[in-house]
């Protein structure tokens, strides 16, 4: 009885790892992408005002 692997057969399993590295790239492509516009979306957001004093005093007792 012979049992070989997945990876025994070269041609075929080059050809899967060529196929998951593509697809590896090409997510990470479009995580950069919507990291981009993540970071696009949040330049737009309008600063919070000046409040001064905010949160300047603390209540130690409770």
């Amino acid at each position: 009885m012979d049992i070989q692997g997945a990876g025994s057969s070269g041609a075929s399993g080059s050809a899967l790892e060529i196929k998951a590295l593509q697809l590896a790239k090409s997510q990470q492509e479009r995580d950069g992408q919507a990291t981009l516009q993540l970071l696009e979306s949040a330049a737009d957001v309008p600063k919070a005002a000046n409040t001064g004093s905010l949160g300047s005093t603390i209540d130690t007792f409770a």
